[in-house]
């Protein structure tokens, strides 16, 4: 299906762009206050041009829309290895962080359309994708830099592949939110199951951070894991994750989205037990597995719960929705670190344990897909395109 190839593709450039951090502080002659300003504006950027996803998608429709981030992001992470100065990788940044946020949102609002006219659940497989992605370009980037290839050779000729791979795919691209040339969604209410779904997917990104950026540390400093034992955890973390994507959408399709949700909620916050009480850091490693498989449904099913409310275009509501992930996201890592200096790290890991589980229960998840246009629950049947 195009619309996974597309979080597959978008995937693939960010994750590129993250793991090959380390070598564009270095060829940037970076200090650690710009490299940190760097990251912060990509950030913010993002979360800036969501908001505009709604109003532009209902003047252009959202295939327009990734048509042109396709084509736009390759060029610019290519550009951000020939920068001729630190501030032009910061400035490049930005840029790319912006475009980024379009794609982001554009891309799931893409695929809640595509879930609604088919009435079949896509978006674990969506987002599993986007995982698969992640460790394609982080192998690739470990053989390249193995194999001493530059970072403006890699990330050249990656970009070149990207674009290439952009413009084959935008003509094959699903309609997802069509262009109706005015945009009301933007004045579309705050209503409260969006501001519910868009707390609990807060939470469910605070408690992502804590897995993947502190679960090896935990290791390391509270079990007195071997290094190579801690790193373990994230990629335990990201293989359930990857793994309960794959199946994720199958599940829903035939235990309803609700239950699912419920059910991944509570053997997250189980691994999770299992990962922080666990005195041994083997039987750790395999908790946050678990974990990782858990809670691989409910960012996916979050994000179909509100492409599916009443009031506004898809496109509207997933951009607001991933606002509140890129909240997460940016909060964190950061808040973890500041309650673990105060109470210990282990208290702060148990706390994320209770949160996933009250996630679970409040998170206003239906158990069917809206149908287009509607907002209402309806039946699971027929077929995605």
């Amino acid at each position: 299906m195009t619309v996974i190839a597309v979080f597959f593709l978008n995937g693939l450039t960010l994750s590129t762009y993250i793991v090959r951090a380390p070598s564009f502080k270095s060829a940037h002659h970076l200090t650690d206050g710009q490299f940190g300003l760097s990251g912060l504006l990509f950030a913010l950027a993002a979360i800036a041009c969501m908001q505009l996803v709604g109003p532009l998608a209902a003047r252009v429709g959202t295939r327009a829309m990734l048509r042109c981030t396709l084509a736009v992001m390759p060029p610019l992470l290519a550009g951000l290895a020939v920068a001729p100065g630190p501030w032009w990788y910061i400035g490049g940044s930005a840029v790319l962080g912006a475009v980024h946020g379009t794609t982001d949102a554009a891309m799931n609002a893409t695929a809640v359309a595509v879930e609604q006219r088919g009435g079949r659940p896509v978006m674990n497989r969506c987002h599993a994708g986007w995982s698969i992605s992640a460790v394609v370009a982080s192998l690739t980037t470990a053989a390249l830099a193995h194999a001493g290839v530059s970072l403006t050779t890699h990330l050249v000729v990656a970009g070149a592949l990207l674009l290439a791979a952009g413009l084959l795919l935008g003509p094959h691209l699903p309609a997802g939110t069509a262009a109706r040339g005015s945009a009301p969604a933007a004045r579309a209410p705050w209503t409260r199951p969006l501001l519910l779904l868009g707390v609990t997917a807060t939470a469910l990104m605070i408690c992502e951070g804590g897995a993947l950026g502190w679960g090896g540390i935990f290791l390391h400093d509270i079990r007195h894991a071997s290094v190579s034992l801690a790193a373990a955890a994230i990629t335990a973390y990201t293989g359930g994750q990857t793994v309960g994507r794959l199946f994720g959408d199958r599940l829903s399709l035939r235990r309803g989205r609700r239950p699912v949700f419920r059910c991944g909620a509570a053997i997250a916050a189980a691994g999770l037990t299992a990962a922080v009480l666990s005195p041994s850091a083997p039987l750790a490693v395999a908790g946050f597995a678990l974990t990782g498989l858990g809670s691989s449904v409910l960012i996916p099913l979050v994000f179909s719960a509100a492409g599916g409310l009443p009031g506004a275009e898809p496109a509207t509501l997933v951009a607001r929705l991933t606002t509140f992930t890129y909240t997460g996201i940016l909060l964190g890592p950061a808040l973890i670190g500041w309650s673990a200096e105060y109470v210990g790290l282990l208290p702060t890991m148990a706390g994320l344990i209770p949160l996933l589980l009250l996630a679970g229960a409040v998170a206003p998840v239906p158990s069917r897909p809206a149908s287009a246009g509607s907002g209402a629950e309806v039946p699971v049947a027929g077929r995605a395109g």
